[in-house]
Parts: structure tokens; C-alpha cells; sequence
């Protein structure tokens, strides 16, 4: 707190000094660590009749927004708890994205609606200016650029992005609208929804757009033009091509198939584009859909620098994409590469990422399906006979640690032991944040992430073997930790390739009992998998044999250029666990902090989380709603949040005075809230529905209870 203090005097001295330090005073002291400890509860803001489905302030903070289920718009004063304005909006269905049109004095708000319509409204008047019923599908999200008062932005489950121009409201006109900026229908086929969209605020030219998958689109909108979609009259829920029944764009020049070849491009020029996406996603989405879990962006948000790029991704977690300095996914180089690459890149091996992950591409592999075969299950024989050989200063562990950082890794080995893995990787991310450069930290962290096992956690403790084995090639652990991420992530091809490059550099510990029982389950793996597609990776419908999985997994209506992006598409920086999200898709996560410190997002278990970025830690976590938390709206320049849910409320979120009062909102343990709310995630949707319809069935209390203890000893990933 002391610390805390002075450093706010220093800089309120700097800022009476310095004219050019006004800014930067009042950007750092927006919210901080202290504040967002003192967060509470404020006040209910009660008007609607509904769930409240979407928030949104004007540019100065002095307004807030909101739309329901009642299709009714309130326009509130947040200072004052204080209705101001009720908007009789005319929609005949939920209200899913309200915002304020720039430059209008507040005075000009549009909406989108499940009724496939989008309204302006003048609040003043009381009147409907313009009703666009151009869209085909549910709009799900709007979105507006501050220098642009007449422009505006819709994401629609009909699969198209549409740009709406006050000033030619003639566009979107009849069944023929002229205004489609992205039809995802051209690519993915005909069952593509747009999910959600955002512009960047320093970049305007970037427009993000997720979809019903996993991926994140990133398009230059200077590269894009307008083009035309035809709107049968028998069809109206979705956009179908004239000729074929398929959804496609007025000029699309294919004539011999529905989707094009690289050359017919549907109108995007090359380019244009950029993918995201978590790097081990693509592949789970095959497991996902057996499950009927489904993938798909909910919301997604630009950073205050327009760097950054956060996407709350359905159905698992929360992802940062850096979209300036983007990253390669991460899979494996074979021996003689991952050699000569670890020290040609020796100068760039200290991680330049608060997080501590490198920055350096790795190039990606073939992608394989998961073979179902039983998951490695080792003992500790290897791990502790590296650990007694070794030593506490081994020369992979490069200098000695700072004090501080060596009493945080030793309450995480702590912790750790006590299988208390969650909290080992809180502190393992408090301790990479310190000392960027040390591969120690890395391969206790991968170890962590093995014996959790949550959504992602496999593909997170790669990439920490690849930060270890980058900063120091000899780092034993980090090199079998490796095999075993490949393993499980079912790229056993690799994986194989990996443990042997382990037995030849490591020779002493080849004929060690895990290691052996990990290569007999790899070679186990491949055979499956080689019984499933044959040696010659031929479908079994090209041999005369059952279709089954491989039907599944290959019968997808993309186009050759959707595979083509696709397959360049760039990996996360962040990731943030602890909510759940599979309920409802409209469930946000933003920046919180005009630097964007710290990360906020809702959960169906009626929580919200509050991220530190810079550690991706969890360090709040507050019951916002009765039932799920879906809409989180930070105010522009003070330090408010605005929450909305199932509840017909909104709820104001500020500091609470430090008088020792309890917060009856807080939960208490964060680590518990987010270990329940993935195994919920994991549980079986109808369950999970009826749970949160407020069911208690036989057997699901397990979502909040810890797994059972007994059974097959967990992968031995001993800390070092």
C-alpha cells in the first residue's frame, strides 16, 4: 500500500510539472491493483422486463445503454442510478447489440435484434429514422469507428458482415441488399454464422469478425468493397444462391462448383485477410463436435493500442492475439532442426513477452486426428532419478534466481505437491513475469499444466517446452515434458520422433521404465492410427471400406482458399481460465484499464472474473448475476464496470470505501470457482442446461465437487 501510495504522489508531482505527463497520469491511475481489490457493488439499475442482453456507453462516460429481451432500450444516468429515456424500439425480438452512433450528441442509437432487423432511433424525438431489414438471420453484434458518424457495422447469423451508410440508406434495399462487406457463406459453406464483430479504435481499417468455429478473422476493410446477396422469398432465414440452394455472393463467377477455387476469390483480393487461432483448437474441434460441444466466438474486443486482440472463444477459453507482432503455431521440428534453430536463435532465446513466451515462429506440421487410444499414464522413476542426478543447479537452470523469484518457485514446488496444480501455475506466472529468462520456471509450469489438464492446458505446456528448450538445449525435463504434450495432443508422429531425439541426447535415461512405457503407448497410437487411414493415408472410402470417423472429419464444406487461410493462421500470446462459457452466445470478455491491465469476463455460473493481463492470474471473482453474467462494459474514464446478465438489471460495479466491511459479492476462493467451472464446461450439455435451469439431478454435483482421488496414478511431472 506504501508502495502504492508514492508512486501515485510521484506521478501526480510529475503531472503538475509536466504538461505531457496529464495523460499518462490519468491512464495509469484509470484502475490499478488497488482499485480493483476495493470493487463492489454499487447499485442495481432496475427498468426492464427482461434479461438484458447488451450495455453500451457514449464516448464520454456520462451515458450507459442497455437492451432486453422486453425490446426496450433504457438509456440510463450512471452517477445518478437515474432512468432517463425509455425507447420503444419496435423490434419483435431480443435485442442483441445497442450503440451509440458517434458524433451525434448522444442523440442517434442503433440497435440489432433477433428479429433479423436493425433500428436508429433518435432519442430526443422519440422516433424510428431508419429500419434495415436486410439481414437473413439474428444480428448479433454492431459496431461504430469515432470518426465515423454515418457508418456503422452488423455481424448476422445469416454468415454476412454489413455496411450501413446513413447517408445511402438505399443499399439495403428489398431482397437484393448491396451492402455486404463479408460473406463468410462463400467459404464455409452454408451453415456459416457471424458471431461477433469489432474495429480497432486507433486502426479503423481493421475489422475483426468471429464466426461459428474456432478461427478469427482480421480483414483490412480498405481491401474490401461492397457487393451484392440475393434474398429468395421462400428462404428468408438464410441467403441461397439462385442456381444451387447454396449461400454465395451476386457475383460469384463459379459455375461448375459452389465454392471456388484459389483463383476465384468470391471478391476478396489476396491478402485481405489474416487468421487467428489457438493452436491446438483446430484439431479439438473434431473431439468438440462428438461431444456436441460447439466452437464459436462470442465477443471479441480490440486492446487501447490496437495491438492486441481479445476473442472469448465458446465452449473453452479466453485468448489474446497479438495482431502486430503475430505468432506462428507451435508444433514439432525434428531433431537436427529444433538443434540448429535452439542455437542459431540463442541471441533472441530470453523471452521478450511479459508472460514468458517467445516471440519466435516455429513453423507448423500435418495435422492428424485423434487415434482414441488410452492416454499415457506414468510414474515418477524418471522424473526423480533427473531430479537426484541433476541437482538443485544444474547447468540448464543458467544463473542463479533473484531471492524473490526462488521463495515464489518454492512455494509453487510447494503447492505443486500438494496437487494443488492451479495455484502452482498462479505462482509459476508471478515468477515468469519477474525472470523471463529463466527455462526452470517453464518446465515446472508445463509440468503443472500436465497434471491440471484443463481445455488448452496440453498446448500451453508445449509451447512452455519450447520456451525452455529455446533459452538452453539441455534442458532434460523440458525435452521429455515435450514428448508427453505431443503425445496427448495425438501428433504421435511427432511425438515419436521427439522421444527419440531424447533417448540419443539423453542416453543415460532411455532405458528407463517411463520412458519406454511412453514409446510403447506412441508406437501403440500410430499403429491405430495406421489401421484407421492405412500406410498410404488413403480415406478408407477410397479403399472400399466404412467411411466412419474419417467422414466426420473430412467432409467439411470449405472452400480451397478458407483452407489456405486456415492453414496460415497465427497462434495466441494469452490465454485466461477460470469462467465458463457455453451457455450463451453473446458472453463477452474486455480490457479493463485505459492500458488494458487487466482482463473481465462473465460465466454461467453467474460469476464474473478479473484478470491481471500480465500474468493472466485470476485476482477477482464476483457473483454479478443469479443465473449467468454475460455483458461487461467498462467505463471509458473512471474506474466503473458495468454488468448484465439473465437478471432484468444492470449492475454498477465501483471501489468500495476500505472500512472493513465484507463483500457478500466476493467469492472467496477463485480456485475452486474455476476448477467447478470446467468440469462443467466438460459436462454433458443437457445436464449442464438443466443445472442452470436450476435442476438438481443425481450425481451433477460433481461439477462443484473435486474428482475422485482413487484409480490410475496422474502423469508424474515432479517439479524441478
Amino acid at each position: 500500500m506504501k508502495r502504492t501510495s508514492s508512486s501515485f504522489l510521484y506521478n501526480k508531482f510529475q503531472q503538475e510539472l509536466k504538461d505531457g505527463n496529464n495523460i499518462r497520469f490519468t491512464r495509469s491511475c484509470h484502475v490499478t491493483s488497488n482499485l480493483i481489490h476495493r470493487l463492489g457493488l454499487e447499485a442495481e439499475l432496475q427498468g426492464h422486463n427482461g434479461c438484458v442482453n447488451c450495455l453500451a456507453w457514449n464516448e464520454k462516460g456520462s451515458l450507459l445503454a442497455s437492451g432486453s429481451d422486453d425490446v426496450q432500450v433504457i438509456v440510463w444516468d450512471p452517477f445518478r442510478h437515474k432512468l432517463l429515456s425509455t425507447i420503444r424500439t419496435g423490434h419483435s425480438g431480443n435485442i442483441f447489440s445497442v450503440k451509440f452512433l458517434p458524433q451525434s450528441d448522444d442523440n442517434v442509437i442503433v440497435t440489432g435484434a433477433a428479429d433479423c432487423k436493425i433500428r436508429v432511433h433518435d432519442v430526443k424525438q422519440r422516433e424510428i429514422l431508419h429500419v434495415f431489414s436486410c439481414h437473413a438471420g439474428r444480428v448479433k453484434r454492431l459496431a461504430t469507428v469515432p470518426d465515423q458518424p454515418h457508418l456503422f457495422w452488423s455481424a448476422s447469423e445469416d454468415g454476412t458482415i454489413m455496411q450501413f451508410d446513413l447517408r445511402n440508406p438505399e443499399m439495403c434495399k428489398g431482397d437484393h441488399p448491396r451492402n455486404v462487406l463479408v460473406n463468410l457463406n462463400d467459404h464455409i459453406g452454408p451453415h456459416a454464422e457471424a458471431k461477433c464483430l469489432t474495429m480497432s479504435p486507433l486502426r479503423p481499417e481493421l475489422l475483426a469478425v468471429g464466426a461459428n468455429d474456432p478461427y478469427v478473422r482480421v480483414y483490412d476493410r480498405r481491401m474490401l468493397h461492397c457487393r451484392g446477396v440475393v434474398f429468395p422469398h421462400d428462404m428468408p432465414s438464410r441467403i441461397f444462391n439462385v442456381r444451387s440452394g447454396s449461400p454465395t455472393s451476386v457475383n460469384s463467377q463459379s459455375a461448375s462448383s459452389d465454392f471456388p477455387s484459389i483463383s476465384e476469390d468470391k471478391g476478396l483480393p489476396a491478402g485481405c485477410v489474416q487468421y487467428f487461432v489457438a493452436g491446438h483448437l483446430p484439431q479439438k474441434q473434431q473431439d468438440y463436435r462428438k461431444k456436441y460441444r460447439t466452437l464459436a466466438s462470442t465477443y471479441m474486443t480490440f486492446g487501447p493500442d490496437g495491438s492486441e486482440l481479445l476473442v472469448n472463444i465458446g465452449g473453452e477459453q479466453i485468448y489474446l492475439f497479438d495482431v502486430s507482432n503475430k505468432r506462428r503455431p507451435q508444433r514439432y521440428i525434428i531433431g537436427q532442426q529444433l538443434n540448429s534453430q535452439t542455437h542459431a536463435d540463442s541471441k533472441d532465446a530470453i523471452c521478450e513477452n511479459s508472460n514468458g513466451y517467445s516471440k519466435r515462429c516455429i513453423d507448423v506440421g500435418s495435422n492428424g486426428f485423434s487415434n482414441g487410444v488410452t492416454k499415457h499414464i506414468a510414474n515418477s522413476s524418471l522424473e526423480s532419478s533427473i531430479s537426484s542426478k541433476v541437482g538443485k543447479r544444474g547447468r540448464y537452470y543458467g544463473k542463479p534466481l533473484q531471492p524473490a523469484v526462488e521463495a515464489i518457485k518454492k512455494r509453487a514446488n510447494e503447492v505443486f505437491e500438494s496437487q494443488n496444480y492451479s495455484q502452482a501455475i498462479h505462482l509459476y506466472n508471478q515468477a515468469i513475469h519477474m525472470a523471463p529468462d529463466l527455462p526452470i520456471l517453464y518446465g515446472n509450469r508445463a509440468a503443472a499444466y500436465l497434471k491440471r489438464n484443463w481445455d488448452g492446458d496440453i498446448y500451453a505446456a508445449l509451447r512452455d517446452c519450447y520456451s525452455a528448450i529455446n533459452v538452453d538445449d539441455s534442458h532434460l525435463k523440458a525435452h521429455f515434458r515435450l514428448a508427453k504434450c505431443l503425445f496427448e495432443l495425438s501428433w504421435v508422429e511427432e511425438a515419436l520422433d521427439c522421444l527419440t531425439l531424447f533417448k540419443s541426447k539423453f542416453p543415460d535415461y532411455a532405458a528407463s521404465q517411463t520412458c519406454e512405457a511412453l514409446e510403447k503407448d506412441i508406437r501403440a497410437a500410430i499403429f491405430a492410427k495406421t489401421e484407421e487411414y492405412g500406410t498410404d493415408g488413403a480415406s478408407p472410402s477410397s479403399r472400399g471400406q466404412t467411411p466412419s470417423r474419417w467422414m466426420e472429419s473430412t467432409a467439411d464444406t470449405t472452400s480451397f482458399q478458407e483452407q489456405t487461410w486456415r492453414s496460415s493462421a497465427f497462434d495466441y500470446e494469452l490465454r485466461f481460465c477460470g469462467h465458463c462459457n457455453t451457455t450463451t452466445d453473446i458472453k463477452e470478455a474486455n480490457f479493463f484499464g485505459s492500458n488494458g491491465q487487466f482482463i473481465v469476463a462473465g460465466s454461467d455460473d453467474g460469476s464474473f472474473f478479473i484478470w491481471e493481463k500480465a500474468t493472466t492470474n485470476i485476482v477477482r471473482v464476483l457473483r454479478g448475476d443469479e443465473s449467468i453474467v454475460n455483458c461487461l462494459e467498462p467505463h471509458p474514464v473512471t474506474c466503473m464496470l458495468a454488468t448484465s446478465g439473465i437478471d432484468p438489471v444492470v449492475r454498477l460495479w465501483t471501489p468500495q470505501p476500505e472500512d472493513g466491511k465484507k463483500n457478500d459479492r466476493e467469492v472467496i476462493n477463485s480456485d475452486d470457482a474455476a476448477s467447478a467451472n470446467q468440469k462443467r464446461m466438460n459436462a454433458d450439455p443437457l445436464e449442464v442446461m438443466l443445472i442452470n435451469m436450476g435442476y438438481r439431478l443425481p450425481g451433477a454435483g460433481s461439477l462443484d465437487q473435486d474428482d475422485d482421488t482413487g484409480g490410475e496414478s496422474p502423469v508424474s511431472c515432479r517439479p524441478s
